[in-house]
């Protein structure tokens, strides 16, 4: 399959490209800024062959046209560009400004595809969908969450990710032949233990979650080429480790800090289980999270 790669440079692109040319996909890796060192050492020490499977493409994707030019020929698109988290220190109108280049750039790739025919997107949304990390109020009703709980922002990154998932929600009913795929994504690392800190308290707010950067890439490519016939139209889907990056139980972390915050029915926060139910994922995407040399 013909892939385009959106935010190719970046932490989380960088895995899908890699883990897309080993199962054998074509890329065109897109971003705003040069080719990055690990991408670049593909077009340039890779055999013919290989490199006729990668391509990078220099493009600002808030501009439409040039997206519709860059993506001619794709066959599914892994939609990632994006100011991928707000900077402390930013001030509100920088804030906003990021917020306002992520929806544009979103809805840039969205209707390119529709106009080009391209009917498989996975997009990039975020945990923080539910107010988590930047938040002022944490509303949280139950555990662990799942994609029914509503999403209630008040910051504008999280914001801005909502609106994707809405966009997304518009395309496909006007074009009912496209498939997307929102994966909300927790902390990408390349392992738990790059996630745990001594005091736990440091990660309360987002729920001590985390995903494991390889393990995230498969869920993409799951989204985009997959084709079991178990979804259609857009779904969201939680994408997040099945463990907490704590050391503490679970039980302990949730009677310390969220004792107020119901448990759905039927579930329960044993041993060191994560509080985000990722279970459609599996289900749909057939989606299992993975460690290194796990």
């Amino acid at each position: 399959m013909k892939l385009a790669i959106t935010g190719c440079n970046g932490s989380v692109g960088t895995r899908v490209v890699l883990a897309a040319l080993e199962q054998g996909h074509t890329v065109v890796g897109l971003d705003s800024v040069p080719c990055s060192e690990p991408l670049a050492t593909l077009l340039l020490h890779k055999n013919g062959h290989e490199t006729a499977r990668f391509a990078f493409r220099r493009v600002d994707l808030t501009d439409f046209e040039a997206a519709l030019t860059a993506l001619e020929g794709a066959e599914g698109i892994v939609q990632l560009a994006a100011v991928r988290t707000p900077l402390t220190g930013f001030r509100w109108s920088l804030i906003a400004d990021m917020s306002c280049r992520n929806v544009v750039i979103s809805w840039n790739i969205l209707r390119a595809a529709a106009e080009l025919g391209i009917n498989r997107v996975a997009q990039a949304s975020s945990v923080n969908v539910i107010p988590l990390v930047w938040t002022d109020h944490h509303d949280f009703e139950y555990f662990p969450i799942d994609e029914e709980h509503p999403c209630r922002p008040d910051e504008p990154y999280g914001l801005s990710k909502v609106i994707c998932e809405i966009k997304a929600d518009t395309i496909v009913r006007r074009y009912p032949s496209m498939r997307v795929a929102s994966l909300r994504l927790s902390w990408s690392l390349p392992s738990r233990e790059d996630a745990l800190r001594d005091d736990p308290t440091r990660r309360k707010n987002d729920l001590w979650g985390y995903v494991q950067e390889d393990s995230a890439a498969e869920a993409f490519l799951l989204a985009v080429a997959g084709e079991n016939g178990k979804w259609s139209g857009h779904e969201r889907f939680f994408i997040v480790a099945p463990d907490t990056s704590a050391n503490e139980e679970t039980v302990e972390l949730w009677q310390t800090y969220w004792r107020h915050v119901p448990l759905k029915e039927e579930k329960d926060l044993s041993g060191r289980k994560g509080f985000f139910d990722c279970s459609k994922a599996e289900r749909l995407l057939g989606w299992v999270h993975k460690n290194p040399g796990k």
